[in-house]
């Protein structure tokens, strides 16, 4: 009897690292254009706004479907699709508006494509590296989210390069040299092994997770992960240029790329010692050092040191989404897809409602460090998930 080949989960590992780089691609490259969209297309800011709307509110509409749909057709076949709704995205967003008679209808049906690509991304990836035989889970996954940092530093930095030197108007080939990227992953992904995360027979019904106190906790957990994270990092731009009155490029690049940088070496850190460091005590001192960097981004006197707190927010946040990913799946093993999903559309929420609450409250107040301030009540929430986590039993 021949033997049979042991699979190389190595290469699967290796192509999720790129699904979050095109997560990345597919949440970061348009909003880099949204002044060009204004000027090129005549499109007003607040229709630009819900493009923004529409990305968000599709990606959580595919987290909330794919509890039902995603066991039933496979890993595989979620997966290949969710790469070929990013690659058709990103190539119709360079196509579709000058083929459309209405330019912001090409740009809407590009977004509704690649949105529903990166919700499934969002989903997927990381419970197929969880299924993985890895003996060090949560430093993989660890080492997993941080490619979604780098893939963020990556959109800007090479599409800065690109419209340095081919000009902002040539940004629709860009966008289709992009969709070359989920193209070829998702080639790959029709070959690489893909383990079960949890058998049907052992599968958690989704009512009976629903009731679990636990799990709860680890809903919390993840909105609030998503808005610490998210409150500083799409404010940290327009923070940057308020605070140090630099230009728009460099503003980006001290704001939001730095936030990714060390919120990717966090990541990339605790992935390479996590087995020297237990979660739940690195989650709380993150959350406690996600207050410290809110306080000083916002009480600071100097600039500097503002942006430095900015920085150190990115820092502080790196591992609150993929440690409740891993911190979740131990404690509740038997979730399977529906407790990523569901992890997933709570992480999505956070994204939606720290920004909105930054936003909301600068305009009562007519000062943007109000806002900041205000969202600090999201990592107090997490610090207290966290103790209540520790008082809870091992497993639900």
């Amino acid at each position: 009897m021949t033997a049979q080949p042991v699979p190389n989960y190595r290469q699967t590992l290796y192509s999720c690292y790129a699904g979050y780089i095109i997560q990345a691609i597919v949440n970061s490259f348009a909003p880099l254009l949204f002044l060009t969209f204004q000027s090129e297309f005549s499109i007003s800011l607040d229709r630009i706004t819900l493009l923004v709307t529409v990305n968000f509110c599709i990606q959580l509409l595919v987290d909330l479907v794919s509890v039902r749909f995603v066991d039933k057709i496979g890993y595989r076949v979620s997966i290949v699709l969710a790469h070929a709704f990013a690659a058709l995205g990103l190539l119709g967003l360079g196509l579709l508006p000058y083929w459309l008679p209405d330019p912001y209808w090409g740009l809407l049906a590009a977004i509704v494509l690649y949105a529903i690509g990166g919700g499934l991304l969002e989903v997927l990836v990381s419970p197929i590296v969880e299924a993985c035989p890895f003996p060090n889970k949560a430093g993989v996954m660890s080492t997993l989210h941080s490619f979604y940092c780098w893939g963020c530093v990556f959109v800007i930095l090479a599409s800065t390069a690109f419209f340095a030197l081919a000009g902002t108007e040539h940004w629709r080939y860009l966008a289709m040299l992009w969709a070359l990227l989920p193209l070829i992953n998702g080639i790959r992904f029709l070959h690489v092994p893909i383990a079960p995360l949890v058998s049907e027979e052992e599968r958690m019904p989704l009512g009976k997770l629903l009731r679990s106190r636990v799990v709860w906790l680890f809903f919390l957990l993840m909105v609030c992960a998503g808005a610490s994270e998210q409150a500083m990092s799409q404010w940290a731009s327009a923070f940057a240029e308020s605070g140090l009155q630099v230009s728009k490029a460099v503003g980006d690049l001290a704001g939001p790329c730095l936030f990714s940088v060390l919120m990717g070496t966090a990541r990339a850190i605790y992935g390479k010692y996590s087995e020297r460091w237990k979660l739940e005590p690195f989650l709380l001192g993150s959350g406690v050092l996600c207050v410290v960097s809110y306080l000083l981004a916002v009480f600071s006197p100097v600039p500097a040191l503002a942006l430095a707190g900015c920085g150190l927010c990115g820092l502080s946040v790196g591992i609150l989404w993929p440690g409740t990913f891993s911190l979740g799946s131990a404690r509740c093993r038997r979730g399977g897809t529906a407790l990523f999903a569901l992890f997933a559309l709570c992480g999505d929420l956070g994204c939606s409602s720290g920004p909105t609450l930054v936003g909301l409250v600068s305009d009562a107040a007519g000062d943007l460090k109000a806002g900041l301030l205000a969202a600090i009540v999201f990592p107090i929430a997490l610090i207290l998930a966290v103790l209540a986590l520790r008082r809870t039993g091992a497993e639900e």
